[in-house]
């Protein structure tokens, strides 16, 4: 369902992107899961789905098929980003979604003025209306998610915990390091996420240790269990919280809104 957008008076909090170039993290599962807990717990909530795959688009009811206006049209076309604002099921969370013409927008961007903002001059617009804005960004470090970096105040980073799960997080610090100094220099790392953890496997508590001892106080103390409903919500288009909300997943990803609220809430006092 497409919103006639209309101003509320809500000031929003923060802006948040979710990134990580290596694929299969958790990213998109956490954007959809975490901006749904949010908005259950009363925020008011935007999602931006900045990755081509459009997966967390759908996953939360929008049938990318039938979207007139996506967040492509509003980086490459100008369109107004409140015509590619979309209703979700859960009360108080909305969706600008993705398309798979993002695909190539990188190289369109190319030549625009300022081609690493476009996203944060689109985003003026929206400032006033949600507590939270999140970014979903494509696995990648090209030129969206620089613009997705540059317009956040802060960023998620999950990580995996498997084999391999710190690979080319030296590389994506580096490229936060250079945005901040650049480009925005507001932007903080709002802490490393674990996810797709199983207590079961050494391999997985050896890695949770090993992710906590190296970046100590900005690892999240929720951790994302591995968990079937979990992987089973987005076929149905819904979030773990209105598929079921008992799973594991569900509980999980509203501790972890909880923890980012009370973070934001210290930050404040």
């Amino acid at each position: 369902m497409q919103l006639n957008f209309t101003r509320t008076h809500i000031r929003m909090n923060r802006i948040i992107a979710l990134a990580n170039q290596k694929g299969g993290v958790g990213k998109t599962t956490t954007s959809m899961n975490l901006a749904a807990s949010l908005a259950t717990l009363e925020k008011r909530v935007l999602l931006i789905d900045a990755d081509p795959q459009a997966n967390a688009s759908s996953g939360l009811g929008i049938d990318v098929k039938s979207v007139e206006t996506s967040i492509y049209d509003c980086l490459i076309g100008g369109a107004d980003i409140r015509d590619a604002v979309y209703e979700s099921d859960v009360p108080g969370l909305d969706v600008v979604p993705s398309h798979i013409d993002l695909v190539g927008a990188e190289i369109e961007m190319l030549n625009l003025p300022r081609r690493e903002r476009v996203m944060a001059e689109l985003l003026k617009p929206l400032a006033a209306d949600y507590d939270f804005i999140l970014i979903d960004c494509s696995p990648s470090l090209g030129l969206i998610t620089v613009n997705a970096l540059t317009a956040a105040d802060s960023v998620i980073i999950p990580v995996q915990c498997e084999y391999f799960a710190l690979e080319g997080i030296s590389k994506l610090l580096n490229t936060i390091k250079i945005i901040k100094q650049k480009l925005n220099p507001r932007l903080e790392i709002e802490g490393f996420l674990l996810t797709m953890y199983d207590s079961r496997l050494r391999l997985a508590n050896q890695i949770k240790d090993e992710v906590r001892r190296h970046f100590q106080e900005l690892v999240f103390k929720t951790v994302i269990s591995r968990n079937v409903k979990l992987s089973e919500a987005p076929s149905h288009g819904l979030p773990a919280i209105l598929y079921d909300a008992d799973s594991a997943g569900a509980r999980n990803h509203l501790a972890l809104a909880q923890e980012i609220i009370n973070k934001g809430a210290r930050a404040e006092s």
